[in-house]
């Protein structure tokens, strides 16, 4: 298993990210005007890993959109090189969001992801999301239909939370 860093991504990083972008989204890339705002906003959170020994050379990314005092969150986009691929990094990407949004107070994260990409729905399903229904035609020009996701974000329980003689005063 690889070790990676992760960063909060900056403006500075969205060549960067734009060269994973159109590698791994060939017909569908965002604009580079389009990560740059998403990248930027102060809406959004959006991750850059890379490899201890080589931080300007990007090896995935990830963004979450959580606008303050949404309870929604929905996972934007998320990009892994293909020598990273298969080694933890999309996972820890997911998890990272996952919990930058239950920190901003999301209860539901929310994704579309395509139908011909199985990998990465058996890796959503893995991470608890449920798939809630389907956006036919969304992905274009390749006419691929969208699976929506959702999981829901659960605040972490303490010894506190769960033992009532604690919480009502009592010593053990």
């Amino acid at each position: 298993m690889e070790a990676w860093q992760f960063r909060r991504a900056a403006a500075a990083d969205v060549p960067a990210i734009m060269v994973l972008e159109r590698a791994t989204f060939v017909n569908d890339a965002w604009s580079e005007r389009s990560m740059r705002h998403e990248v930027t906003s102060e809406h959004c959170f959006y991750l850059v890993a890379f490899r201890p020994e080589s931080p300007d050379e990007i090896e995935g990314y990830a963004g979450l959109l959580a606008p303050t005092g949404s309870t929604d969150g929905d996972i934007q986009t998320i990009a892994v090189a293909p020598g990273a691929r298969r080694q933890g990094l999309g996972r820890a990407l997911m998890l990272t969001l996952l919990g930058e949004a239950q920190r901003r107070g999301v209860t539901a994260v929310f994704l579309e992801v395509r139908a011909d990409n199985p990998g990465a729905q058996a890796l959503y399903r893995m991470l608890g999301f449920e798939e809630i229904g389907v956006r036919p035609h969304y992905y274009q020009p390749d006419d691929v239909d969208a699976i929506v996701m959702r999981v829901e974000v659960v605040a972490p329980r303490t010894a506190w939370a769960e033992n009532p003689a604690l919480t009502e005063g009592g010593e053990q």
